[in-house]
């Protein structure tokens, strides 16, 4: 009989165990405990949503939108796209549930995201995200808070050094509009050098040139003009505030003039917490402000400040987490015993003492086993004529909790 072939995994994705899963999960729960020292709130969002969501609010031109994302036809004839960030969505039930009434709202959420991209170190078609978002709070403050959560996060994960948040602004209205107008004069002398997606940028979107990753972009790219001589006194302000509030957070950042987010939604503050450790690609945390972006949805003009970060190269920054040991590992000596150990395992783990039962091969197997679990105890469940007895050795630790438990 011919064997039957394995459906291999998809290409772009990956399956998380042992150390990995524990650097994954590490991530997630450093996140978890830092976000509620900030007081943000939890929110879960639709992993995939209608298309217009992200192609109305993260730009036509975008690389995400006219080349990564997941888009398909539904049974009933609806496109839909596998969400490839999270602002759009949130944005989008903001708006729909009518969450303007709690505002400001300070909302984190994590879980994967997909885009259609060459897998390489540490990026996959399928990938993991956690996000943080402050929305209907148009000052300056709301963004030195999202980057001083940013910042505790990278140092209670222990990968702070190394990492630096390059700083900048892309202005308000007026600043964009007159920048954008230098911009489209400067390039359009180059039209003939600058790369085909930088041509079709030049007439929707020239700030996304500043972006390409082209080699035939990057020397005019690279003399451009620069934001700050179009830069209107409000707007000016505005980046000094956000400054000075990093400043007094004790907060280290950097200016990089040259910084400009990849998606259309951004106004005001843009950053990214970058690291010479994951080679080309070494941006681990990025966001910046998106004022416009309720409105482009069809909603009320709102305020919006957010950042997102790849839970994989958080994960692949961070030292190797110790796998978890029980608490108590109960070794059945012999068969007889094994209901009065089940029964004294449920009681453990209803105690919260993690506890684990060893019952299968001989005795001396057995005690193999549970030593390699490297628990703090010991319980051993033997026949003592007609009764269980049961013996306790102290491996390491403290063993009082077990012992109120077991009393």
């Amino acid at each position: 009989m011919a064997r039957i072939p394995t459906p291999q995994r998809v290409r772009g994705t990956q399956d998380i165990f042992r150390d990995e899963q524990r650097r994954f999960a590490h991530v997630l729960d450093t996140f978890d405990r830092v976000r509620r020292l900030y007081c943000f709130e939890r929110v879960e969002v639709p992993v995939f949503e209608d298309t217009q969501v992200f192609a109305r609010s993260i730009g036509e031109t975008t690389d995400v939108v006219s080349k990564e994302m997941y888009t398909f036809p539904d049974k009933g004839d609806d496109l839909l796209t596998l969400r490839p960030e999270f602002t759009a969505g949130i944005a989008r039930a903001y708006i729909t549930n009518g969450w303007q009434q709690f505002a400001p709202l300070k909302l984190v959420t994590s879980g994967a995201v997909f885009r259609y991209e060459r897998p390489q170190k540490g990026r996959y078609r399928q990938f993991h995200q956690i996000d943080a978002e402050v929305l209907g709070a148009p000052e300056p403050a709301a963004d030195v808070e999202l980057l001083t959560l940013a910042d505790q996060l990278l140092q209670e994960l222990g990968v702070a050094d190394g990492v630096t948040l390059q700083l900048n602004t892309l202005g308000d209205a007026a600043t964009r509009d007159a920048w954008r107008d230098a911009l489209v004069a400067h390039f359009a002398a180059h039209r003939g050098e600058l790369s085909e997606d930088s041509l079709t940028r030049l007439d929707k979107n020239p700030l996304r040139i500043l972006d390409s990753k082209d080699p035939r972009d990057r020397p005019i790219a690279d003399a451009a003009p620069g934001i700050d001589a179009y830069m209107s006194a409000e707007a000016g302000a505005f980046f000094e505030s956000v400054q000075k509030g990093l400043d007094a957070a004790g907060v280290r950042w950097t200016r990089n003039e040259r910084l400009v987010r990849g998606l259309d939604y951004y106004r005001h503050t843009a950053f990214e917490f970058v690291t010479d450790r994951l080679g080309a690609q070494g941006t681990v945390l990025a966001g910046g402000r998106y004022d416009g972006l309720v409105e482009s949805l069809g909603g009320p003009a709102t305020a919006g400040v957010g950042w997102a970060a790849g839970v994989e190269r958080l994960a692949m920054l961070l030292e190797e987490p110790a796998a978890a040991r029980p608490d108590v590992v109960l070794v059945v000596e012999n068969d007889a015993a094994h209901t009065e150990a089940v029964a004294t395992l449920a009681r453990l783990r209803r105690a919260g003492v993690s506890a684990e039962l060893v019952a299968t091969g001989s005795p001396k197997k057995r005690y193999d086993k549970a030593l390699k679990l490297d628990p703090a105890e010991t319980l051993t469940f033997a026949m003592d004529g007609d009764t269980v007895a049961t013996r306790g050795r102290v491996l390491r630790g403290d063993t009082s909790r077990l012992a109120e438990v077991l009393a």
